[in-house]
């Protein structure tokens, strides 16, 4: 899978990044056909706000996630897209 993380008015550093990663991986164990990810990271005043757009085979899964801190704005996105896959894999199945 191939994750593009992008940072709006706060800067990207490594151990974002590999927190991010880390958490993603959590994904793929769930379901194996994800091809890209793009997730974004914006500072709004007080607010941290994570958003991701994830392909997957057959489909396209969406999510936001607010918090007074980043790490779990990253933690809340993961758990919504987390339940959103296995959705959308139980669908496949049921087709």
């Amino acid at each position: 899978m191939q994750i593009n993380l992008t940072g709006h008015h706060i800067d990207i550093t490594d151990s974002l990044r590999d927190y991010v990663n880390s958490k993603f991986s959590r994904l793929e164990r769930h379901f194996d056909n994800i091809t890209n990810a793009h997730v974004v990271l914006t500072l709004e005043k007080v607010q941290k706000v994570a958003e991701a757009r994830i392909l997957l085979s057959g489909g396209e899964i969406f999510a936001n996630a607010e918090s007074d801190d980043m790490y779990a704005a990253i933690d809340s996105l993961i758990d919504k897209l987390d339940r959103q896959v296995i959705k959308h894999k139980e669908k496949l199945k049921q087709k």
